[in-house]
């Protein structure tokens, strides 16, 4: 029996050595070096450089690390590592095609190839030479042909600018299936044919203006075609009224069906998993507080016309979120829950845990439920939405509202880090998921949610597809180690902050200078670099007695987007700053300061807050 279980003992020794040497070599192979160099070296043969911006810079005869990282255009995952994430070649006088060599480059999320002289149709088969890229500017060139239906296979693109080329032909329907996109540019082409319908997505007219074919929303409506008259039409229409009643009884009965058409159309493209659970309506939801009324499923699926998409409110990686309409005028909110392979005993156990995590600012589970593999979450509506809609959408929020917002939203986050029990990291924080109540109050939403998620690998895809929080949120070190922190949740959190008091946009900033590619973090730290940080902050909000306040605010969030995580202050810390700063407006009460002392000093320990596993 010992000789068994010694037998046993080495052969799960051995057995883990062979697992940590595949998983080395394969992460040697997947996280790039001489594969990104290889590609970069492709790129370089392939294009004319006529003013040497790459012959004098791109030298391949440099051995140490990180080498191509000084290159003139490229940004790595880390100075010190031989793998490409940004390729910025624009306003270089580039001549050539589209480089076909930059599949090699497996870990870039962004290429911008604007403002050169590149020429000649898209690859065809462009999703295969940059599955991962976010970002993907081609304006200001020369190239011609259509637009490649293969770009709808690149999932996670969120910016597409093709302004400014000779492209020809319909643009894709295709595209519309690309759920990530928030910029699609196509001006200054040749296009024709209807602008496709993205569903929740709206672009300006601007973004496809100066295409004489092009018709639809946000253009001017496609004029239906020219029929050829028969004579013999009109002489019968003329003489007989009988003809007249027919066509308007069809005419009718046209209307009908298609609406009829319609509705199925929309039941089939965004309402297929709602047929998949009607036969199971009279499932119970399961309620957490006494004083919401007693539902069942069939009761969510009438509040929200079944689940239709003229309900969708809000949608994000965790899932799509429905205005649901009670019988007495009330509301709620109903989250369909992206899918999930733990089972329904640990969902329960979940949802029985996040059921208990009460505080005024976080947005409350009032209750879920269970469909077959559908995972349904009842929250409380909040009528003012996010603080991104408030933020750039709706009209300019004064200085005092911005704080008091910042301040409620630290103490919610500080709360779950510090005092929550289980304690929990958020690891998706953005304006996007801080709503706010009718007295602008506001509540983290998501929180708890990263464990119901499929769990976590190490491809690039999982950072690239949203996994870490949205783009512009995400903490530098993510890339590096793959492991949400309480100091990551800290910068997400720097960056709305920064949002709150520049009024920009974490990844689109429109006050920076028309060269400049970053995100707000990047702009932030080149105005720090040249003492100029004041000139961040929304103009809106200089000069109404409160330049003091905002300069103190804008240190802490620059204080919180630090690259090094142990540079950046806990979330109590962030708190107790901004709470100081507002101290005037009387936000806070001393007696919601109940934290801990054994973590105010320091980040909880990991094994004691909810990550993904």
């Amino acid at each position: 029996m010992d000789l068994f279980i010694s037998l046993s003992m080495e052969i799960r020794v051995l057995l883990f050595l062979l697992h940590t040497v595949v998983w080395l070599s394969l992460s040697n192979i997947c996280y790039g070096g001489e594969i990104d160099i290889q590609c970069l070296k492709a790129i370089k043969s392939s294009l004319q450089d006529p003013f040497n911006y790459l012959n004098s810079s791109w030298n391949f005869n440099n051995g140490t690390k990180g080498f191509i990282c000084k290159f003139n255009g490229i940004e790595c995952w880390h100075p010190d590592e031989n793998r490409v994430i940004n390729i910025r070649l624009s306003n270089m006088g580039l001549k050539g095609q589209f480089p076909p060599g930059i599949q090699n480059c497996t870990s870039m999320t962004g290429l911008d190839l604007s403002s050169n002289d590149l020429s000649g149709p898209l690859p065809q088969d462009i999703s295969r030479l940059i599955p991962y890229v976010t970002t993907l500017d081609l304006s200001s060139n020369r190239f011609s042909g259509p637009i490649p239906v293969n770009l709808s296979n690149c999932t996670y693109l969120n910016v597409l600018n093709l302004q400014n080329n000779q492209l020809e032909g319909m643009i894709p329907g295709q595209l519309t299936q690309l759920n990530r996109l928030t910029t699609l540019n196509v001006a200054d082409n040749q296009l024709s044919g209807p602008i496709p319908t993205f569903t929740n997505k709206t672009f300006p007219a601007s973004n496809f203006a100066n295409n004489s074919g092009l018709c639809g929303k946000p253009l001017n409506k496609c004029k239906a075609p020219q029929r050829k008259v028969n004579t013999s039409v009109i002489i019968g229409s003329v003489v007989g009224g009988v003809m007249f009643t027919t066509l308007a009884v069809a005419a009718v009965l046209f209307i009908c069906l298609r609406r009829v058409s319609s509705k199925k159309e929309e039941d089939l493209e965004g309402n297929k998993w709602v047929k998949s659970i009607k036969g199971t309506k009279g499932i119970k939801v399961s309620m957490f507080e006494s004083s919401v009324s007693k539902m069942r499923l069939s009761d969510l699926m009438k509040a929200t016309d079944n689940f239709s998409k003229h309900n969708i409110i809000g949608s994000g990686r965790t899932g799509t979120m429905y205005k649901a309409t009670l019988p007495d005028g009330s509301f709620l909110t109903v989250k369909r829950l992206q899918d999930s392979q733990h089972s329904e005993k640990e969902f329960i156990s979940e949802m029985r845990t996040l059921g208990c995590v009460k505080h005024r600012n976080l947005v409350p589970l009032l209750g879920f439920c269970i469909a077959k593999k559908e995972r349904l979450l009842v929250y409380k509506h909040l009528h003012n939405g996010t603080l991104y809609q408030q933020l750039h959408v709706a009209e300019v929020m004064e200085w005092p509202l911005r704080l008091k917002i910042g301040i409620g939203a630290a103490r919610g986050l500080a709360w779950l880090h510090h005092n929550c029990n289980p304690r929990i990291i958020h690891r998706n924080i953005s304006s996007n998921c801080i709503l706010l109540d009718e007295e602008y109050e506001p509540k983290i939403s998501d929180f708890g949610l990263a464990r119901l998620m499929n769990p976590v690998d190490t491809h690039l895809s999982t950072f690239v597809n949203g996994e870490f929080g949205d783009l512009g949120y995400v903490a530098p070190e993510y890339a590096r180690t793959l492991m949400a922190t309480p100091k990551g949740d800290v910068y997400s959190f720097g960056v709305v902050l920064l949002e709150l008091v520049t009024g920009e946009k974490p990844t689109n900033v429109a006050n920076a200078p028309e060269s400049f590619k970053g995100n707000l973090v990047e702009w932030i730290t080149s105005l720090s670099n040249k003492f100029l940080l004041q000139d961040a902050i929304d103009n809106y909000l200089i000069g109404k007695g409160c330049d003091d306040e905002l300069l103190q605010f804008l240190k802490v969030a620059c204080n919180c987007v630090l690259s090094t995580p142990k540079e950046r202050p806990t979330m109590f810390e962030v708190f107790q700053l901004l709470r100081a700063i507002g101290e005037r407006y009387h936000f806070t009460a001393d007696d919601e300061l109940s934290f801990p002392t054994d973590t105010v000093s320091g980040d909880p320990p990991l094994d004691e807050l909810i990550v993904a596993r």
